[in-house]
Parts: C-alpha cells; sequence; structure tokens
C-alpha cells in the first residue's frame, strides 16, 4: 500500500506564482502548503509600513498590464490607485523624461516638433553600418548617439557590470521612443499599485491556505505531496550539477530623510557613469492619492545598486546570454526526469517577467493542471 501524501500540491516560494496557484488550487477543493526561505510572503513585491509610507523593500514595483482577465484578478486582491509611471533620467545634474519622448528631445536638442526630433535621430542612427555586432551599435542604430550616451550607456553598463561593448545586441531589440509630449512610461491600458501594498495583496491570496516561512525546500519534502511547482531558482534545485546559471542581484540603500519631500518623483534613474547607483526611489509618490503618506514631515528613499550575484545573494535578473540559454536548456531537459515537479516564475523558468506575465503564467498552469 502506497504512502498516503498530506498536501496534493507543496508550493515552493510564497511570490505572486506560488501564491496564484495556490489559491486557484486551493479554490478547487486541493490541499496545499506553500514554503518561503524568506520571513514574509510576496517575494520581491513585498511592501512594509515605515512610519506611515508603504515601502516597496525589493525596489519600484508598479502594476501595468493589457491583459483585462489579469488586471480583474489581480482587482479581486487589492484595490488599485491610479499611478501612473513617469520617471525622470539625471545625467550631469540635469533631467530627462523616460521614456524617450518629445520632451526628452527637446531637452536634449531643443527640436519642438515630431518631424525635427525625428530628422535628428536619423542623422545619428546612420553612424552604425550593417547589422550591429554589441549592445552599442544596437543603441546607436535605434535612437542615436546622444541619447545613447546620455540616457542609456551609464545606467546599462551598471545594470549588467559590463560595458556595452561587450554586451549583447539583444539586451535592447527595441527602445521605446514616442514622438509625443506623453510621459507615460507604459502603453498598457491597466496600471497602478495596490493602495494597502502589495504584501497585503498576497496574504489575501493565501488567506486560509497553510504557510510556512523560513523554510528551505529539501528533496524529502517532495514525501508530503503529490506534486510540486517549484518557483526557485532550476539550476539550485539540481544543485547545479550541470553548472550555475548567472543572475545579477541588487544592493538596497533605504534611509528615512526629515523633509516631506525628496526629490518630487517616485523613479529617478542615474545614468551617471560615475555613480554606482543605477535608481533613486522616493516611496511616498506611490501613494500620491493619499493625503496622510503625501503630508508626513519625512520621506523615505531608497538608491538601488547592482552587483554581481553570488551564492546567497538574491538572484534579480536572470543573464539570457547564449552561454546561460544553452544552459537552461539543459537544465530544462533535465526537470523532465522529475515526475510530479514543475517549474515556474522568474527563476524556475529563467526569464524576466512582469508581474502581469507572472500571474498569466501562473493561471496558465492552473488550467493545464486543474482544468
Amino acid at each position: 500500500m502506497g504512502i498516503v501524501k498530506k498536501y496534493d500540491y507543496l508550493v515552493v516560494g510564497a511570490g505572486l506564482f506560488g501564491a496564484v496557484f495556490a489559491r486557484e488550487a486551493a479554490d478547487r477543493g486541493k490541499k496545499v502548503l506553500v514554503i518561503d526561505k524568506r520571513d514574509h510572503v510576496a517575494g520581491n513585491i513585498y511592501t512594509e509600513d515605515r512610519d506611515g509610507i508603504p515601502v516597496h523593500c525589493y525596489g519600484a514595483h508598479i502594476f501595468h498590464t493589457s491583459d483585462r482577465e489579469v488586471w480583474d484578478y489581480a482587482g479581486r486582491f487589492a484595490e488599485f490607485n491610479r499611478f501612473t509611471n513617469a520617471p525622470l533620467a539625471l545625467y550631469q545634474g540635469k533631467l530627462y523624461h523616460l521614456p524617450f519622448n518629445m520632451n526628452t528631445f527637446y531637452a536634449l536638442w531643443g527640436t519642438a516638433t515630431p518631424q525635427e526630433a525625428r530628422q535628428k535621430i536619423e542623422a545619428q542612427r546612420g553612424e552604425v553600418k550593417g547589422e550591429p555586432c554589441n549592445l552599442e551599435e544596437q543603441a546607436i542604430s535605434l535612437v542615436g548617439r546622444d541619447v545613447y550616451e546620455t540616457l542609456i550607456r551609464g545606467y546599462t553598463e551598471k545594470q549588467w557590470g559590463k560595458p556595452c561593448t561587450e554586451l549583447p545586441p539583444s539586451i535592447i531589440r527595441r527602445l521605446p521612443v514616442r514622438l509625443t509630449w506623453d510621459n507615460n512610461y507604459f502603453n498598457d491600458a491597466f496600471q497602478g499599485i495596490p493602495t494597502d501594498g502589495y504584501t497585503k495583496m498576497v496574504q489575501r491570496m493565501l488567506q486560509g491556505i497553510e504557510v510556512r516561512l523560513e523554510t528551505e525546500y529539501a528533496p524529502e519534502m517532495r514525501n508530503q505531496a503529490e506534486k510540486v511547482i517549484y518557483t526557485g531558482s532550476i539550476d539550485s534545485y539540481f544543485g547545479g550539477k550541470l553548472g550555475m546559471l548567472e543572475y545579477r542581484s541588487l544592493r538596497f540603500e533605504t534611509r528615512r530623510i526629515e523633509t516631506p519631500d525628496y526629490q518630487g518623483n517616485a523613479v529617478i534613474n542615474d545614468t551617471n557613469s560615475d555613480h554606482p547607483w543605477t535608481r533613486t526611489i522616493e516611496h511616498k509618490h506611490f501613494s500620491f492619492d493619499q493625503p496622510k503618506v503625501m503630508e508626513t514631515p519625512w520621506t523615505w528613499v531608497t538608491r538601488e545598486y547592482p552587483k554581481n550575484w553570488a551564492p546567497g545573494d538574491e538572484p534579480y535578473y536572470t543573464v539570457n546570454d547564449e552561454r546561460n540559454t544553452a544552459l537552461y536548456a539543459k537544465y530544462r531537459e533535465l526537470a523532465k526526469t522529475e515526475p510530479g515537479v514543475t517549474f515556474g516564475g522568474r527563476l524556475g523558468l529563467y526569464k524576466y517577467l512582469d508581474m502581469d506575465d507572472t500571474i498569466r503564467a501562473s493561471l496558465d498552469l492552473v488550467r493545464q493542471e486543474l482544468g
């Protein structure tokens, strides 16, 4: 007689992918256990209240999507404000609007019409002849030398820890160029931030489901459940037996500042090569619609520093170059030898996923698994 499993599903990771799957499985009558090595749910979208200000503890997260089903699904667990992402970029003491639009081009060149801006870009794009061989050539071929040097090169080299001439052109196959004065960073139909933070949104998803925090996954745990949904890094699941995949990590420097408004905007990217941080986040501006937050005489600010990943660090970004893509393909083949284990999420699939992509992927897995 076989061993009776205590759970139908063991979900490894209490981030967005795992929480959505756990919720849907539980709603279909499945017994689910969720574990996470951290001391909190919500993964990298974790927010916490600091002196009345919701702080995004792992970097800025703005929910945006054109997928109506995903938007409505998220809306079951949170009320969203109408935050519009309109970041700025700081270069040599001057601020520029992002994404690249007429405000950007006017600040760069004084061009006041779309035709003038288009002519300026087209003239500079011609610097690159033939197929771009690296990220620098790719960027110049898309937006020209001025935009590249001012707004792309420094930020990108800090983000990836390599010169743009050593980065593959595939990283920026496209760059958003808008010949309008619209500063909305995203083109999606829906956009906003939960009014009481992402953590409470995920907590509502997991309501009534058994969750164990500060719990590392161990192979013997498979005996507790019929199936495992694993959202950690796929190479770590296999102990790196085929070699370690590459990641980029981040370090956050967060501090309270005794001023009601530090920079007047939620996010300012820093494109200066001689500044080690890539962006500065002022969290209260995510809650622009809440007077009790905006009127505090203090503010919380985070500087974000990219860094090389090492074991023990949180892997934030996958490095999808030729070497890692080939290695991941080998791990995907190895995963097929693990019956009852499904890999999902950003680290399990080894690709960058926005929040809406994560929910969509999880819902798709739910339909595949549970109908």
